[in-house]
C-alpha cells in the first residue's frame, strides 16, 4: 500500500500551528501557507522575490517550473496579514534588504530545499500526522482541495499551471463530491434483489 500523497484542509491548519515552537515560526507559517494555497513546488517557494509579491494590488506572480505556465494569482486577506507579518521580521535580518528572495534565513541566506523540507518533517511530527509529511504533499494538497470545493478541472489546470491535463486529472477523478447521491437515484430494492 503506497502512502498517500496530500494532507487534507485540517492537517495543513494542524500543520502551520505547529510551527510556532520554531525559532522562525512566522516564515515557516507563511511558507507553509504560501505553498499550499497557491499549489508551489519547492523551487517556486523558495524562488519567489519580494517583486513577486504586490500586497497592494493582493497578488502574486507565481513563475512556473518544470515548462508550467506562470501566473499572477490572488492573495487572501488572511494570507497578507501573515505577509505582512514576516516581511516585519525578515526586516531585521541580516542582509536582508540585498537579499532579492522573500524567504531567506536569520543570515540573509537563501534557504535551500533540504531547509524546507526539515520545516516541513519537524511540523508533521509535532502535529503528529499519521502520514510523513513533505513539502510537494503541500501541492497535491492544493490540487485535491480544489477538487473537493467543486473547482473547475481546467481552471485547476491553469492555477497549478500543468501544460498537460493529465497531470490535473488525478485530482478531479478522486474528489468525493463526484459521488455524491449517486445511490439516491437507484431504489435500494435493486440492490438487495427484490
Amino acid at each position: 500500500m503506497t502512502q498517500r500523497n496530500y494532507l487534507s484542509s485540517f492537517e495543513i491548519n494542524t500543520l502551520m500551528q505547529n510551527t510556532s515552537p520554531e525559532r522562525h515560526s512566522q516564515r515557516n507559517h507563511c511558507m507553509i501557507m504560501m505553498a499550499f494555497l497557491h499549489g508551489l513546488r519547492v523551487s517556486e517557494l523558495l524562488t519567489l522575490k519580494l517583486s513577486d509579491v504586490d500586497l497592494l494590488g493582493r497578488s502574486l506572480h507565481v513563475k512556473r517550473l518544470k515548462n508550467g505556465f506562470s501566473t499572477i494569482q490572488p492573495l487572501l486577506p488572511d494570507e497578507i496579514k501573515h505577509i505582512n507579518r514576516w516581511l516585519e521580521i525578515r526586516a531585521t535580518f541580516r542582509d536582508a534588504e540585498q537579499n532579492p528572495y522573500l524567504f531567506i534565513s536569520r543570515e540573509g541566506k537563501h534557504l535551500s530545499r533540504q531547509q524546507f523540507y526539515h520545516i516541513i518533517r519537524r511540523a508533521g511530527k509535532r502535529a503528529n500526522l499519521v502520514v510523513a509529511a513533505h513539502p510537494h504533499m503541500l501541492r497535491h494538497s492544493c490540487g485535491y482541495a480544489l477538487a473537493d470545493s467543486g473547482i473547475d478541472t481546467r481552471l485547476i489546470q491553469d492555477y497549478l499551471g500543468h501544460r498537460n491535463i493529465r497531470h490535473t486529472v488525478v485530482y478531479t477523478a478522486s474528489n468525493v463530491a463526484r459521488f455524491k447521491g449517486i445511490w439516491r437515484e437507484l431504489r435500494i430494492d435493486a440492490i438487495n434483489g427484490h
